[in-house]
Formats: structure tokens, C-alpha cells, sequence
């Protein structure tokens, strides 16, 4: 199945994105849809933004006054979508990706800024297929376990990089 997707990059001011990122994130997008055997063409938007734009989204739509990784704002429910009438396509929703936040998680956790990124879009649309973890139990396993599924097919499994360091 090739799943067909418009994915929509965009940045704020002052935040720099690495060269491949917007490849990546387009890759993350369509393989989710596929790995979910989403029907039809679909629609996402995602931007790269500070740690300070982050932080006023989650105070404004979540009232946590705090900076996070990513937030998600999906536009359908029960997997009925909005569809954009000039293509056809499910409007799936927004996500937006800190880069400072992913930059320090990247090292945190001891993998590249890529697979970072790529966690955090495929997490991000998962959320907007319906998929949710802050219960906890079953929902959180499955969940987990499409990212891991995911993220390994395109290459980025665990504390895999994209290169090996010479020593």
C-alpha cells in the first residue's frame, strides 16, 4: 500500500532545522498512514518551533506552563476527518516539534537528533489516528509498540544512528 500524504513544513523564526529533517518527517508521516492502513490521502501540518513558542501552546491549549518535546492537534475524531475539498484529502491535524527540546532529548537519551525527530512525528501521528498513552496500560503497549514497529522499518530503531563514530 502506498499510503498518499501532503505533509506541510514550516518553521518560526530563528529555529534551525538540519538538512534531511523535512525528508525525515515526510518519511515518518507516510509510513505511519501505511503501517496503519489509512484509506485515501490525508493532510498534515507540522512545525519546527523554540522552546518558548512551545511553551505558550501547552499554557494555551493544555494549561501546562512548561516547555514540552511536541504537541498534537488532531482535527478529526473516531476517524471521521475534515477533508479539504480542492484535493480530497483528510485534514489529520497539527504537529509541532520543539528543536530545542528534541536536540536535548536526543542527547539525554544517548541516539541521533534524527531518531529524536522521527519518535516524536510518529508519536505525534498516532495521536492524530485516535491512538493515546496518558492512561497508561493496554492503549500505552500498543501505542508504544506501532512507534517502535515504525521507527524500525524506516531505520531509526533504538539507539540506532544514522552514523558510526570513529574511534
Amino acid at each position: 500500500m502506498n499510503a498518499k500524504a501532503k505533509v506541510i513544513i514550516s518553521k518560526d523564526d530563528g529555529v534551525r532545522v538540519p538538512a534531511g529533517v523535512k525528508l525525515l518527517v515526510r518519511r515518518c508521516c507516510i509510513a505511519v498512514l501505511e503501517e496503519e492502513k489509512f484509506p485515501g490521502s490525508a493532510e498534515i501540518s507540522v512545525t519546527f518551533t523554540g522552546d518558548d513558542e512551545i511553551r505558550e501552546l501547552n499554557r494555551l491549549h493544555r494549561d501546562i506552563d512548561k516547555s514540552t518535546d511536541v504537541l498534537s492537534f488532531p482535527l478529526g475524531e473516531n476517524g471521521v476527518y475534515d477533508i479539504n475539498p480542492a484535493t480530497g484529502a483528510k485534514l489529520l491535524g497539527d504537529i509541532v516539534i520543539s528543536v530545542p527540546h528534541a536536540v536535548a532529548q536526543a542527547e539525554e537519551y544517548g541516539h541521533s537528533l534524527q531518531r529524536e525527530i522521527g519518535f516524536l512525528t510518529v508519536h505525534s501521528m498516532l495521536h492524530l489516528l485516535g491512538y493515546d498513552h496518558v492512561g497508561g496500560g493496554i492503549e500505552e503497549v500498543r501505542m508504544r509498540e506501532k512507534e517502535e514497529k515504525v521507527l524500525t522499518e524506516l531505520g531509526l530503531k533504538r539507539n540506532d544512528t544514522y552514523y558510526m563514530e570513529n574511534n
